[in-house]
């Protein structure tokens, strides 16, 4: 199966920022371990800093791949356009958090991608990621 994560703000930051939240590890050398752990699916990965940037990959992802990881990051709570983009595009997005969105900052409670999204995961860690990917 084909997979794209795609990674949205400050998660280029991964294993620097807020370590007692996020962790210590940078997202790619997490990707190599996913990579290992589940080779039976062809991981790709994007990341970027920009909104609009973000809502191209998700529609050039479309049809290329059979699922969408997507952890947007602070645009989960202020993103008209990516709950947009995920809501027209065909291909099923799971979304995803490594802290538990739920019990943080009243404004990350709310998230514009959830109704559009085939699933959320959330809390894990980093692990979020390795449970979005078994439960394909």
């Amino acid at each position: 199966m084909k997979v794209l994560i795609i990674n949205g703000p400050n998660l280029n930051l991964l294993g620097k920022r807020e370590p007692e939240i996020y962790g210590n590890i940078s997202f790619e050398g997490y990707l190599e371990e996913l990579k290992t752990n589940f080779e039976q699916h062809q991981l790709s990965y994007y990341q970027s800093n920009h909104e609009g940037d973000l809502v191209d990959a998700l529609q050039n992802a479309d049809k290329n791949f059979d699922y969408i990881l997507l952890n947007a990051a602070a645009y989960t709570h202020t993103s008209v356009a990516i709950a947009d983009t995920v809501s027209a595009i065909k291909t099923p997005v799971i979304e995803v958090h490594i802290s538990n969105i739920y019990s943080r900052e009243e404004f990350r409670r709310k998230s514009f991608i959830s109704p559009y999204a085939k699933a959320v995961i959330a809390g894990f860690g980093l692990k979020s990621y390795d449970l979005a990917l078994l439960s394909l």
